[in-house]
């Protein structure tokens, strides 16, 4: 018999604390073992029921949630998922936390808290399931930059496609940091809601020497920059507008249950860049994105997916290299490396690496 999921849930909110509980105790395979008002209770609480996934708030009295985090991921590495608020405030805060090693993070809602997190209990379900299937992963030691990678002298058509879900704003932010200023074109869908990607996209500016901003309607795909898929209505496909590439971003209904969906964007990709698309496959939790990657692979394109041992998890991953969507099956930090040398591969023959 499968063992129970042992959750315990930090936050200073009353209400989020028997929110989640009912939500817990409604799953047949977990159990809230006990709730914490704040992170000093917690500590003595984890002593006591060992969890198996920790849900918890940013901003809390006594201890922020975050320096919390910190100490418990240096300390005692487990699977963590964050309650965080839909402001800027708590999307900073929150990719903060995923950087600090978090597996993932549930959004509060700002109106009618009670409805809209019951109305989140399938999603919190699953995400904790996911949390507790993770591998713990200690805060990066730096974010300073390591020497750039060099491009092979290739098309100026040459795109990058990248998809990823749970653990994936670290691991995208690992795929991006070693590109060098006058690399192709990157397009990103990472599932995260609206108000997230913005912050995302700023904080992965920061770090990298190409230009990382939040994707537009209509804007045109140009080398040197990264492109994020804006959370929230719309998913976002590359097009062509005449002999450029442009974004494209389209309101329709979730493929896979989300919006934006790594699918949507791979299968635009095999349509209009065929072999000069390079799909990269990052880590997540379902199978989104791995019909999509066999699209690019029969369109001619270089196609990379994740390996089990750097993913967070590895569901997106595995499902991709089932279908025999994945040429190559990669390490998370060989990943850029691999990328850029498959874009002077004749991909119609298979990556030579």
């Amino acid at each position: 018999m499968k063992a129970v999921i042992k959750v315990l849930c930090v936050d200073d909110s009353a209400l989020i604390r028997s929110l989640i509980s009912a939500i817990v105790d409604e799953q047949p395979d977990m159990a809230m073992v006990a709730t914490a008002p704040d992170p000093l209770v917690a500590r003595e609480l984890i002593k006591r029921h060992d969890p198996d996934v920790l849900t918890l708030d940013v901003e809390m009295p006594r201890m922020d949630g975050l320096d919390f985090l910190e100490k418990l991921m240096r300390l005692r590495p487990m699977p963590v998922l964050m309650v965080s608020s839909l402001t800027e405030r708590g999307s900073e805060a929150t990719l903060q936390a995923l950087a600090l090693g978090a597996v993932d993070f549930v959004a509060k809602p700002r109106l009618n808290i009670r409805d809209g997190m019951l109305d989140y209990a399938a999603e919190i379900a699953a995400k904790i399931r996911a949390a507790a299937a993770a591998r713990p992963r200690r805060a990066a030691t730096s974010h300073e930059l390591a020497p750039a990678l060099r491009v092979p002298r290739v098309s100026s058509e040459k795109l990058f496609i990248v998809g990823a879900s749970t653990g994936g704003t670290e691991a995208v932010r690992e795929l991006l940091v070693p590109m060098p200023p006058d690399a192709p074109a990157v397009l990103v869908t990472q599932h995260m809601p609206a108000g997230f990607t913005a912050s995302f996209a700023r904080r992965l500016d920061s770090l990298c020497r190409i230009h990382v901003k939040e994707a537009e309607q209509g804007e045109r795909v140009l080398p040197g920059h990264a492109y994020i898929a804006p959370g929230g209505p719309a998913h976002m496909r590359v097009a062509r507008s005449g002999a450029n590439y442009v974004i494209a971003l389209e309101e329709s209904a979730p493929v896979n249950r989300h919006r934006p969906s790594v699918d949507v964007l791979f299968e635009s990709a095999a349509r209009h860049a065929g072999r000069n698309a390079v799909g990269i496959l990052l880590t997540g939790m379902g199978k989104d994105g791995a019909r999509g990657l066999l699209e690019m692979r029969a369109a001619g394109a270089a196609t990379l997916a994740q390996d089990e041992a750097t993913s967070v998890v590895f569901g997106m991953p595995r499902e991709a290299i089932a279908l025999g969507a994945a040429e190559q099956v990669v390490a998370l930090p060989q990943m850029s490396r691999h990328a850029l040398a498959a874009l002077a591969a004749d991909t119609s023959h298979g990556l030579r690496i």
